[in-house]
Parts: structure tokens; sequence; C-alpha cells
């Protein structure tokens, strides 16, 4: 097994034996499909063209992009501007895609560590014709809302980017996940360009995994507030666990896409298709249902709140859910754990109180009860002490209840399981109230 104390970031034994654990999970199921053929060459070449263009939306769109998947494959195979959108936003499309693409080649070859050539080669192309492609800045920079500030001079760029082309050569045996979750985060750490900075970590972070015969994952504009927050902690303290966890995430998540375009290669059929859209819709219920629902548990427990100085924030992430994901849930399979919003107590003299609702497939319990139909279901967690997963499943001290789901495509009526395992019916407004009064109650004086 491999040494975590080679990464240049902080772990303490319990989160390395849990890194540990949650990677070998992945490359167990890496090393099945390897043996059935879904994770070929072939399929893994497919799922890339499948997903080219949405890859280079959406790691555009974290900058700022406002081109979808399908007005950037306008933009790149056109090579023409998009009406309604800055024209900058197709010109980055194009030499992103033109860097993505340079990026399957460089991984052909194994036997070369990524280096600083390889670096600087891909971000020429990913800036293109603007100053500073394929350089080192000499100039300055801020993050935005971030508090780390990067290296200031050239010369300290250096000596960062010379220690992190070292460690990439003397730990070229590391599995590509830790490899690419780190070079990754280093990199944004460092900011060693004056521009695209953001886009070139993720699209290294990709060749770590790519030339070693996994899935390119997409970091998905939605995700912005956990990635921003993941790379934040790894900056201000050394500590990566929330940014492993993420792109542990998106690697299942990518073995999982990979899985159902193998399947899709066995023909178009107009009939799923119309079935595909109704889907979409259902999906579309649920996202709405589950928004309605944390913010009117955000007022109701600022109202307690205010009589006592306290406030109460919820954040929501946005479409936790894509539609394969919502697939895979509705037929009993797991996903990559998708954070649907956060609540947040603070009260004056008061700890403070932090709870996630993330959403996986229905409990058995649950299943029955729904008639056998599988369908998505909001659990709770709260933060967990070791930090590695962030989040741990609060189960039977869960506020209100364990799980709570609705139907499918009715977001007015939800079904909760208590702590006793029994099950009741109840209307969002009153499910919201009794959510609300339970995290009340659990705030420690």
């Amino acid at each position: 097994m491999f040494n975590l104390d080679a990464t240049p970031y902080l772990l303490d034994q319990q989160a390395s034996e849990q890194v540990k654990e949650r990677l070998q999970a992945i490359e167990e199921r890496v090393t099945l499909l390897r043996r059935s053929g879904t994770l070929s060459e072939q399929t893994i070449k497919d799922y890339y063209g499948e997903k080219r263009f949405e890859q280079v939306a959406e790691s555009n769109a974290i900058e700022g992009s406002t081109l979808s998947a399908g007005e950037t494959e306008l933009a790149v195979l056109k090579g023409i501007t998009i009406t309604g959108h800055d024209p900058a936003f197709a010109k980055d499309a194009m030499a992103l895609d033109r860097a993505l693409t340079r990026i399957t080649e460089i991984a052909r070859d194994t036997d070369h560590p990524t280096d600083i050539q390889q670096l600087h080669e891909v971000h020429a192309l990913l800036l293109g014709e603007r100053p500073g492609a394929g350089i080192f800045r000499r100039e300055r920079v801020t993050i935005r809302g971030a508090k780390h500030t990067p290296p200031k001079t050239w010369e300290q760029i250096m000596e960062m980017m010379t220690d992190w082309q070292k460690w990439s050569s003397e730990n070229s045996s590391l599995p590509a996940p830790i490899r690419s979750a780190v070079m990754h985060a280093w990199l944004t750490h460092i900011h060693p360009y004056i521009d695209g900075n953001g886009r070139i970590s993720r699209a290294i972070g990709n060749l770590e995994l790519i030339r070693a015969g996994y899935p390119p994952i997409i970091i998905k504009k939605k995700e912005r507030d956990r990635y921003i927050e993941a790379l934040a902690e790894s900056d201000e303290g050394g500590d990566i666990r929330s940014f492993l966890e993420l792109i542990f995430d998106r690697i299942e998540g990518g073995l999982t896409g990979l899985e159902l375009s193998a399947k899709r290669k066995q023909g178009f059929n107009p009939v799923i298709e119309k079935i595909r859209l109704m889907q979409e819709k259902q999906l579309y219920i649920w996202e709405t249902s589950v928004k309605l629902l944390a913010s009117i548990i955000e007022h109701r427990v600022s109202q307690i709140l205010s009589t006592v100085g306290g406030v109460c924030t919820a954040r929501l992430y946005d479409s936790p859910l894509d539609l394969d994901d919502y697939l895979e849930v509705c037929g009993g399979h797991s996903v990559p754990r998708s954070w649907a919003f956060s609540i947040r107590m603070e009260i004056p003299g008061v700890s403070r109180l932090e709870k996630l609702a993330y959403i996986g497939h229905r409990s058995i319990r649950m299943y029955h009860h729904l008639n056998q139909k599988g369908g998505p279901s909001l659990y709770w967690s709260n933060k967990n002490p070791a930090n590695f997963p962030k989040w741990i499943a609060d189960g039977s001290n869960s506020p209100y209840a364990m799980e709570i789901t609705s139907k499918v495509g009715n977001g007015d009526e939800w079904f909760a399981k208590l702590a006793d395992e029994s099950i009741v019916t109840v209307q969002t407004t009153e499910l919201a109230s009794r959510i609300a009064d339970a995290l009340v109650s659990q705030v420690q004086v």
C-alpha cells in the first residue's frame, strides 16, 4: 500500500486510514470494470467524446463563462461567437478544448511524470495569444474571495514549482486519484500564472487520471462553492481532506457515467428518449421541492433565533443530482454523496450548529412503504471531528426525521421516516416547521 505521508499536505492517522479505505473501494471498482471490458481504452475514448464539450463548458463556467455545453460545441466546431454572450467566452472555449485535446495526447506517455514543461505547453494552448501564455508570472496576484495570498515574486514561484515538479517525479507510483488531487490543489495554491490557473489545475488533475486509465472528471459549476471551500481549506491549513473527498466523489461519478455511456452505445431507442424527457421533468420537480423546503426551514429557524439575537443561514447547492445520478438513485443504486443544502445556526454565547442535508437512494424501509418505488431521499449529517469525510451521517440524531422523500413528480407531500422507523406523511410547510424546531432544540448551551 502507498504512503500518504508522501503528500505535501497534512493527514492525521485516522484520516489517512479513511482515505485509504475510500481509495481502495475505488480501485476495486476500477479493477472490476476493466475485467468486464467496460473500462477499455475505446469506452474511455467514447466517454471523453460525449463529455468533451461539457467538460470545457463546466470548467470555463467556474471562471465566469455563460456558455452551455451545446453553445460551447458550436463555438469549438464552427469557430464562431455566440449571440448574447461575451465574445471572449467563445475564444476561451476553443482554447480550452485545444488544451484538453493535448492533455489526452500527453497522457499516452506513461514513462514521464507530469512536469513544468508539459504544464507550460498546455497553459500556452489554454491562453492562446493572451499575455503570459506558458510563462510563470512576475506580477503579484490575489485570489478573489480567498484569504490565501499566493507567492509574490517570480523567484518564489520558481522555488515552489520546482518542489511541485520534484514531488511529481519522486512520487510517480502513487495512485492516480491521490496525484490528481495533490497536483491540482498545489497548483491553485501557487497560482503560478497571471491567468488561467483554475483551468490549468483542473486540466492537470485530469491528465493524471487519464494517464492511469481513468475517465476524466468534471467539476461542475453547481459544485463551485464546495470546490472553492475545499481548496481554501487546503490553502489555509494544508488540510486536503475535503478536496480529496470531492475528487473521489467526481471519480466515482465519472465511472458511473462511463458505465451508462457504454450501455447507450447499444443503440438509440426513441421510446427510451421520451422516458428520459419525462424523468428530466421529475428531477426538476424534486430539485424545486428541496429548495423550497430548505428556504422554509431557514425562514422558520431565523424567526425563532431572532428572539435571542441568533441567526440562521442556509446554503443551497445548485442541482446536486444530474439526470444520470437521479436515475441511479431511482434504481436503488448509490451515487457519490450529493449535497443538497446546509443549515448553520449561531447564537451569541452558544456553540454553533451546522447540519448538511444530502441525497441518497431510499432506504429499504421507505422503498417498501412506497410500494417498491425507488427515488431520492434526503438524509442529515453533521461535521465529522476527524474531518474525513467532512460530514458524517446523523442517523437517529437527525432533526425530526432520519429520512425524507416525496413521491416521484409530487413535491407537495413528503414521507418522513422517524427514529422509531415509523413513517408519517406531512406537507412541506409542516415538515419544515418540525425540522426547524428540532434543529433549534439541538443547539447546545
